[in-house]
């Protein structure tokens, strides 16, 4: 059995049910972190709906917490769901800016190790795990 993100007329993605419900989960948790709404509306029949223009914003934010941070768990954390995101922005013809920009750092996700503040999270990274990601999702 499979579940459908659409937004309007356009399929994005049809993943099967758990993983479908496992990343609208994820979805609703990060909600609070991104401080953003994400768009994305459980339908109730089988499907999500995905608001493009509120979820670009949603996903550009996340990616700027995640280029803006050195704290590597966190960064780790959001590439279990960022790449999948940013296939469904991809998919539903939108764009994430801050894969183009140069992002400092944010003081609020700093790792501080032996060597100093570490390093920042990585664009070209990002954009690799959702190549990977888009060949995994079917449509």
């Amino acid at each position: 059995m499979s579940q459908i993100f659409r937004t309007g007329d356009v399929i994005l993605w049809y993943p099967s049910n758990r993983v479908a419900r496992l990343f609208h989960a994820l979805t609703e948790v990060l909600v609070s972190f991104a401080e953003r709404p994400a768009g994305m509306e459980d339908t109730g029949a089988d499907e999500y709906e995905i608001d493009r223009a509120a979820f670009v914003v949603f996903v550009d934010e996340l990616t700027r917490r995640y280029l803006g941070s050195s704290h590597p768990i966190l960064r780790s954390m959001l590439e279990g769901y960022l790449p999948t995101a940013l296939v469904l922005v991809e998919r539903a013809g939108g764009s994430v800016a801050a894969l183009s920009e140069a992002i400092g750092l944010d003081p609020r996700d700093v790792s501080v190790g032996p060597g100093g503040i570490g390093g920042l999270g990585d664009a070209e990274r990002l954009r690799e795990l959702a190549a990977v990601h888009a060949r995994a999702m079917p449509r």
